[in-house]
């Protein structure tokens, strides 16, 4: 299947790009951008590597600065926040001072996604490759690098070669069933009153509940308590889980970094991370679950696996994982899957009890997750899933609008609308023929 090359279809693909262009530069805050002014007024981590491509089909320098801005607020040990407080904004809650992590810049005291290699590649191979480019992807290695080396350090407590998450929000799939069971041992006695922004802008019923902030803001607290000690939250925090999709992520953003890695001749560099590819495909299958025959999340503190199939189950093609065996089964999924709802992909199986089609992570299809599962099934071979994924998020959007995410029953968006990291993905992928 492709787009039609009507006049009609040309002329709203191109209403469309030029709507998204005015999106980014809209949400831009002057070398970053938030992800919608109304509801989250910062720059967050993997947003602003997803925004990058956005701004590549229209402005390469200021993709460039985006992921240059992110990397201005990196900790001296590597760590990348998820969240840089560039300016205040008492709108927002949880802000600096509920963190209190870091002063110069204000920053959260988790991380996110590690997509920030990846998209260096894409820029790069998407690029000019002139002088200019090179030295500014050769600049970001180093910090790049010296991310992922945070990573094998402060979290991968048992070295497995897997992403142990500390916080839910560390996922960026905040409140997705995955997470309901390890945080369900988070004492929140201490936690006090507190007033959400965000469901003031948006409705309460697309948003996670009380109980699933009351322990996001009790695990902030731990944190906070333990002076961000990364080491420390890694192996004694109440919330540990060793995370599919940021695992998955890391993975495919080793081999991203190996790649510059060659590009830019840092031969010295290549044995650590091949070593690092090696130790999670070793570790991988610690996350396969044979009752649900996908890969799941798995708790830490109880050793137990979710057991969910969600959107980053299948991750696995993007991280180049996966028997053949595995492979069959997961597609099988997918086909299942497809036959339960109207648009693919959903965040959470629509099978299982605890499927909502409207709230947050756990139903809604989000693009930018959507867009690596079908880079991967791409990459793996499988060019029919892949376009039925593109041509899926590129209906939604059409159809209704640059929401942050979207129901896979009705096609009715949910969560913020003129969404930046939306309309990036328009701009990159979805709206490509």
């Amino acid at each position: 299947m492709t787009y039609s090359t009507s006049s009609q279809t040309q002329t709203q693909t191109q209403t469309l790009d030029a709507a998204a262009r005015a999106i980014l530069k809209t949400n831009d805050r002057g070398g970053y951008t938030v992800p919608n002014g109304r509801v989250y007024p910062f720059q967050w981590n993997w947003d602003s590597a997803f925004v990058a491509l956005g701004f590549a089909d229209f402005d390469r320098d200021r993709a460039w600065v985006e992921i240059e801005t992110l990397f201005e607020a990196q900790w001296d040990d590597g760590f990348l926040p998820h969240i840089v407080f560039w300016k205040d904004d008492s709108g927002y809650f949880p802000g600096a001072s509920v963190w209190d992590a870091h002063k110069n810049p204000a920053t959260s005291g988790i991380t996110q996604p590690p997509v920030a290699a990846s998209v260096i590649r894409w820029l790069w191979d998407s690029g000019p490759k002139s002088a200019r480019e090179a030295e500014r992807m050769a600049a970001l290695y180093p910090k790049v690098l010296k991310w992922h080396r945070w990573f094998a350090r402060h979290r991968d407590p048992e070295g497995r070669g897997l992403v142990v998450a500390t916080h839910p929000w560390e996922t960026g799939r905040d409140n997705s069933p995955e997470w309901d069971y390890p945080a369900s041992g988070v004492d929140i006695s201490a936690v006090g009153s507190y007033e959400r922004r965000d469901t003031s802008h948006l409705d309460a019923q697309m948003r996670p509940t009380k109980l699933d902030y009351d322990r996001y803001l009790a695990i902030v607290q731990f944190g906070r308590d333990h002076d961000w000690d990364h080491d420390v939250i890694a192996r004694t925090g109440p919330f540990r889980v060793a995370d599919v999709g940021m695992t998955m992520i890391l993975l495919r953003a080793n081999r991203d970094l190996l790649a510059l890695a060659k590009i830019l001749g840092r031969s010295k560099d290549y044995a650590e991370i091949e070593a690092s590819i090696e130790k999670t495909r070793a570790g991988i299958d610690w996350l396969w679950n044979d009752e649900v025959e996908a890969f799941c999340s798995r708790d830490l503190i109880s050793g137990r696996s979710s057991a969910m199939i969600t959107s980053a189950s299948f991750l696995s093609f993007y991280a180049g994982v996966g028997t053949e065996k595995q492979n069959q089964s997961l597609i099988a999924h997918l086909d299942r899957i497809s036959s339960k709802i109207d648009k693919m992909l959903p965040s959470l199986d629509p099978d299982h009890e605890a499927f909502d089609a409207m709230r947050y992570w756990r139903g809604p299809c989000w693009a930018v997750v959507t867009f690596l599962v079908a880079r991967g099934l791409l990459d793996e071979g499988q060019s029919e899933w892949a376009e039925r994924l593109r041509l899926d998020t590129a209906a939604l959007i059409r159809d209704t609008g640059f929401y942050e995410a979207f129901c896979p029953v009705s096609g009715r968006g949910t969560g913020g609308d003129l969404f930046s990291w939306t309309a990036a993905m328009w701009l990159f992928w979805a709206g490509k023929a």
